[in-house]
């Protein structure tokens, strides 16, 4: 059960219990669409994978430190890859 979707989805669930459900704050059982759950799709997916992918900052800022603008612009180039790569 996908807590994360479940919270997105339903804004009254306080509660997960992957055995016995979802409850609001009353302790009533929220009734969930399993089918809108498995299709949820995690609209900040992106920010992780996109993290993972990034060049690291240190060559861009020895890039910045030696003057070497070529390797400024493939820092930014690497990056904008990745941006294209993982979409918002």
């Amino acid at each position: 059960m996908s807590h994360k979707a479940i919270r997105a989805l339903y804004s009254n669930v306080v509660t997960i219990d992957d055995g016995a459900g979802a409850f609001d704050a009353q302790g009533n059982q929220v009734t969930i669409d399993m089918d809108a759950v498995n299709a949820w799709v995690d609209p900040g997916a992106y920010i992780a994978k996109r993290q993972a992918e990034y060049p690291p900052i240190t060559d861009y800022l020895d890039g910045i430190a030696k003057g070497d603008q070529v390797q400024i612009d493939k820092y930014i180039a690497d990056c904008q890859a990745v941006k294209a790569k993982y979409p918002k």
